[in-house]
């Protein structure tokens, strides 16, 4: 895992309730937590794009429902800085689902668009999704 090339604001909050972009049969994700957040004590972690958080799958087919997975934050709507300058912000939050902490997605086939950053830090994201911007 690699550092990421940009200077990113952290928009979703510890509890937050992000859509899931892939067709894994997951819906919407509950963040439990950032995986390697730091922050001072008493505060909650925040993710951005490319982290990875554990989290509680909130709707979505029944098998999956209630499971606590591994996922990839691959959009996010608040504006974040690239080291060229420019400030990118998409239109929506959204994530991946991951089989395993190593990275891999669980499923084939990925909804929208994915930052580019996502793809540095994450190769087997990369390589599944369609749009890169």
């Amino acid at each position: 895992m690699q550092a990421v090339k940009a200077r990113l604001t952290r928009s979703l909050n510890f509890m937050s309730h992000v859509p899931v972009c892939d067709n894994s049969g997951a819906k919407i994700i509950h963040i439990i937590s950032v995986i390697g957040a730091k922050t001072v004590a008493g505060r909650l972690s925040e993710a951005a794009i490319g982290d990875l958080v554990l989290a509680s799958i909130k709707k979505g087919k029944p098998e999956m429902r209630k499971q606590v997975v591994y996922a990839i934050i691959v959009r996010q709507k608040r504006p974040f800085r690239r080291a060229n300058g420019e400030r990118i912000q998409f239109e929506d939050n959204a994530a991946v689902v991951l089989k395993d902490e190593k990275g891999n997605p669980k499923g084939t086939i990925f909804k929208g668009a994915i930052a580019k950053e996502v793809c540095e830090r994450w190769p087997s994201v990369a390589k599944i999704a369609s749009i890169i911007v």
